[in-house]
C-alpha cells in the first residue's frame, strides 16, 4: 500500500508541531537547572546584603542575640551571631546557650578564608533544610566574629517553583506567537502554493499566453515570472502549431484539387486517345482520310499531354532549384512570332495581334517559350477577343478584354495550385502562372498584373 502524500501545510504544521515540542521540552529542562542555580546563587546574594546591612548595626557583642530576634520578626529570616572561636553568641530561633559549637560548620570555615560561606544542609534545630550563607567580620579592630543568615529550602523552592511557572508560561506564550506567525507563514506560501497549481491547471486547458504575478518572496516572484515566459512560450508554439496544422490542410486540399486538376486535365486527352485508338482498331478498313484525322488528333492530345507532364515537372525542378538555366542572345519577337504560329493550330478561329518592334535580350529560351506560351493561352481562354501582344525595350505585355480577375485573386493567382473558380478563371492545373512567375524569377523579370472583372487584363514581363 503506498504511503499518503500529504499537502505542504500538512507537513510545515506537523514538522512544527514536533519541533515546537522539542525545543519547549529541551529549553525547559535546560531553563529549569540553569534558573535554578541562579535563583540559589541570587538568594546567597540577597541574604549577603541583609548580613552586610545587619553588621552595621552591630556595635556590642553582648547585644546580639535581642539583634538576632527583632530581625527575624523583621524580615522572617533566621539570624545567628557567632564568635570567631565557634560559640553562639546569638540565635534568633532558639536560645544560643544550649547550641553547639560552630566552628566546624562548612559556612564558617569558608567564610574564615574566604569573602562569604554556603551551604545547604539539614537543621537539627528547626528539623528542615536551610540554606546557610556566613560572613566574617570585625569588631572594633579586635574582636571578630560571624552573621549567619539562613531561609527554608522548600520555601525557596516554591518560590522558584512559581517563577518557573511565571518564565515557562511567558515562553510558552513566545512559542505560541511563534507558532501563529509559522502557521500564518504556511497559509501564505499555501495560497500561493494554490494560485501556482490553479495557474499550472488552466496553462494545460488554455491556448492563449495568461500571465501569473507574486510578490510574496523572490523566490515565488522568480518561480511566477518563469511560468509566465513557459506560458508566452507555450501559446507561442500553440500558435506555430495552428499555423503549421492550417498549412497541411491547405496543403492537403491544394494536393486533393491538383490531383482532381490532373484527373479533369488528363481526362480528356486521354478519352480522345482512347476513343479514335479504339475505332482504329475495331474498324481496319477505315476511310484513310478519316484515319489521318484520327491520328492527328490522337498526336495533338498526346503531344498535350506530353505538355502537361512537362510543365509539372520544370515547376517541380524549379521549387527544389534543380533546373539550370541556359541564357543565350535572343530574339523575343522573333520567338513569339513562333509560338503563335503553334497556337494557332489549337486555336485557329483567333487572333492574335503583335505590336512593337524586335526585342533582344539573354534568356532561356526553352522556359521563356514555357512562360510566353501560357501567358497567350490564358488570354485566349479567357476572352473571346482579339489577344495583343506588345514589345517595347522594358517589357512584353500580354492583353485581353476577358472575364478579368478580382482584386483578391490577383494577390494569390501566382501561387502554386491557386485556382481561380468563383467567376469562371480556371488556370487548369494551377502552376502555369506559378510557373511563369518561377521562370521570370529566375531570368531577375517581374510578372505583373492588372485587371478590371468583365473588362480585360494585361500580364506584363518587366524586364
Amino acid at each position: 500500500m503506498s504511503k499518503k502524500t500529504l499537502k505542504l501545510h500538512d507537513i510545515f504544521l506537523r514538522k512544527f508541531l514536533l519541533l515546537f515540542l522539542t525545543i519547549f521540552l529541551l529549553l525547559g529542562f535546560l531553563f529549569y537547572f540553569w534558573i535554578k542555580d541562579i535563583y540559589i546563587q541570587q538568594t546567597k546574594v540577597d541574604l549577603l546584603n541583609n548580613i552586610d546591612i545587619l553588621s552595621l548595626q552591630v556595635d556590642n557583642i553582648n547585644s546580639t542575640d535581642k539583634l538576632a530576634k527583632d530581625i527575624k520578626k523583621a524580615i522572617h529570616l533566621r539570624v545567628t551571631f557567632i564568635s570567631d572561636d565557634g560559640k553562639v553568641i546569638g540565635e534568633s530561633d532558639k536560645s544560643y546557650v544550649k547550641m553547639d559549637n560552630h566552628l566546624n560548620r562548612v559556612e564558617i570555615i569558608e567564610a574564615k578564608y574566604q569573602e562569604y560561606g554556603s551551604a545547604i544542609r539539614y537543621s537539627n534545630t528547626l528539623k528542615k533544610d536551610l540554606l546557610y550563607v556566613a560572613k566574617r567580620f570585625n569588631l572594633n579592630n579586635y574582636n571578630y566574629y560571624y552573621i549567619r543568615m539562613s531561609r527554608d529550602i522548600q520555601l525557596i523552592k516554591k518560590e522558584f517553583l512559581f517563577l518557573s511557572l511565571k518564565i515557562g508560561f511567558l515562553f510558552f506564550i513566545f512559542m505560541l506567537g511563534a507558532f501563529y506567525i509559522s502557521l500564518k507563514i504556511s497559509k501564505d506560501v499555501q495560497d500561493e502554493t494554490k494560485e501556482i497549481l490553479d495557474f499550472l491547471k488552466n496553462l494545460t486547458k488554455q491556448t492563449k499566453s495568461i500571465k501569473i504575478q507574486s510578490s510574496y518572496s523572490v523566490e515565488f516572484n522568480k518561480i511566477t515570472k518563469l511560468l509566465t515566459t513557459v506560458s508566452h512560450n507555450l501559446s507561442k508554439k500553440d500558435k506555430q502549431k495552428s499555423k503549421y496544422t492550417a498549412k497541411l490542410k491547405l496543403s492537403n486540399r491544394q494536393k486533393d484539387d491538383i490531383i482532381s486538376a490532373i484527373s479533369h486535365e488528363f481526362k480528356n486527352p486521354i478519352a480522345v486517345i482512347n476513343g479514335y485508338t479504339q475505332s482504329l482498331i475495331e474498324d481496319k478498313d477505315i476511310n484513310s482520310t478519316i484515319r489521318d484525322k484520327f491520328l492527328d488528333k490522337i498526336s495533338s492530345n498526346s503531344l498535350k499531354l506530353t505538355n502537361m507532364i512537362d510543365r509539372l515537372r520544370l515547376s517541380i525542378k524549379l521549387d527544389e532549384n534543380k533546373q539550370l538555366s541556359n541564357l543565350k542572345n535572343c530574339n523575343i519577337t522573333k520567338l513569339t512570332k513562333e509560338i503563335i504560329d503553334d497556337l494557332k493550330v489549337t486555336y485557329p478561329n483567333r487572333d492574335i495581334i503583335l505590336k512593337g518592334d524586335d526585342i533582344k535580350i539573354d534568356v532561356d529560351k526553352t522556359m521563356m517559350v514555357i512562360a510566353i506560351t501560357n501567358l497567350i493561352e490564358n488570354a485566349l481562354k479567357y476572352s473571346q477577343d482579339n489577344v495583343i501582344v506588345v514589345f517595347n525595350s522594358k517589357s512584353i505585355d500580354i492583353i485581353d478584354s476577358g472575364i478579368g480577375i478580382s482584386n483578391n485573386d490577383i494577390q494569390k493567382i501566382t501561387d502554386k495550385f491557386y485556382r481561380v473558380s468563383s467567376n469562371g478563371w480556371n488556370n487548369s492545373l494551377g502552376i502555369g502562372l506559378s510557373l511563369v512567375k518561377s521562370i521570370m524569377d529566375i531570368h531577375k523579370f517581374k510578372l505583373e498584373i492588372k485587371s478590371i472583372e468583365n473588362e480585360g487584363s494585361t500580364f506584363s514581363i518587366k524586364f
